[in-house]
């Protein structure tokens, strides 16, 4: 049975806490601080010694250590596809940057949003709470990552006119209707950033006998990827390791040649796409056809992506203009008055 707390303490606590939103991504941890805005935005990597275990680096600093550690420290991605892959060191990480934002506040602990993807399992979201729990949480409310970009992106989400928001982040892609606050149909895929990266790394690997890291592989996909032809043929020099001779060349890679690399994974998020528009009710469908498409996530912003799905499904396509934040804004809008948000929200301490 929840304990009510008189006005006073209750005001008393708001003051000496940060109640934040975080947006516990694959690739990028985003933290929203209620009455602030974005406070934190930060790599979701950890740098540990095997030796000690301790904790060497986290965030920016450990992805710079990404395929250049000695042996003993090993530089890692605790989230994978989305979801917890290694749970102490996202407890670690948490911790970390919540102690960032919160600063000299950590004596009253703070109450948590957390966004998680469509399709998580209960096994899932027990990790994810549980991890929460662990770094400091006061309350832990969840919210529905495709409610949360609609909402950062701007769309009337409580209204009963249907909304098609696609994030593509680092590990998943999902694809959701949202109308009358709750999501109607809904598709998580686990493929988004890091398999257009993955595919980047192979077809260097197979054509030019040249083996990459996955940064290297992330800054060629963000300097000449694309996902349509856009008439402008460019170039980039591309640095690694012989896979015959093991001795390390660069290559010339053309924008033509990484397009070809990315069409793997675009194909699939395509044909989800095509699927959750075929599941949609043909009255909100209509809503589809007049409103069109909105994309969010890192994953929005490759080259001519829009212009793509716009070929494919013969509708309108917008790229939100704050493409990678959107998920965390929207849980910050409704951080800011969860009580009006309730039904948007789960509670789950």
């Amino acid at each position: 049975m929840a304990v009510q707390l008189p006005g006073f303490l209750k005001s008393l606590i708001e003051r000496f806490t940060n109640d934040i939103a975080i947006d516990l991504g694959t690739s990028t941890t985003l933290i929203y601080v209620k009455g602030k805005g974005i406070e934190l935005r930060e790599p979701s990597i950890v740098a540990i010694d095997e030796n000690t275990h301790q904790i060497v680096a986290v965030g920016t600093e450990a992805k710079r250590m990404l395929g250049r550690t000695p042996a003993g420290i090993n530089a890692v991605r605790p989230m994978k596809d989305g979801v917890i892959a290694d749970f102490g060191m996202v407890e670690v990480m948490l911790k970390t940057y919540i102690g960032m934002v919160q600063k000299k506040r950590l004596f009253v602990r703070p109450r948590v949003i957390v966004c998680v993807p469509s399709g998580i399992t209960e096994v899932e979201k027990r990790a994810v709470r549980d991890s929460i729990e662990a770094s400091g949480a006061r309350e832990i409310y969840m919210v529905s990552e495709p409610i949360a970009a609609a909402i950062g992106v701007g769309l009337p989400v409580e209204a009963p006119t249907g909304n098609m928001i696609i994030d593509i982040g680092g590990g998943t892609t999902e694809i959701a209707v949202v109308a009358l606050s709750g999501v109607v149909n809904a598709a998580s895929i686990r493929i988004a950033g890091d398999e257009m990266d993955e595919a980047v790394t192979n077809y260097t690997k197979k054509n030019y006998n040249l083996i990459i890291g996955e940064q290297t592989a992330e800054n060629v996909k963000i300097a000449i990827g694309s996902a349509y032809a856009t008439g402008k043929e460019e170039t980039m020099d591309v640095k690694g390791r012989d896979l015959v001779s093991g001795i390390p060349k660069t290559v010339k890679i053309t924008s033509t040649k990484v397009r070809e690399s990315l069409e793997e994974p675009i194909s699939l998020i395509i044909d989800a796409i095509r699927l959750a528009l075929e599941k949609t009710p043909p009255e909100l469908a209509a809503d589809i056809v007049d409103r069109g498409i909105y994309l969010c996530g890192g994953g929005a912003l490759l080259r001519g992506l829009d212009l793509l799905i716009k070929e494919e499904t013969s509708l309108p396509v917008f790229v939100a203009e704050n493409a990678i934040e959107s998920v965390v804004c929207g849980a910050g809008r409704v951080l800011e008055n969860i009580r009006l948000n309730e039904k948007l929200v789960t509670r789950t301490k």
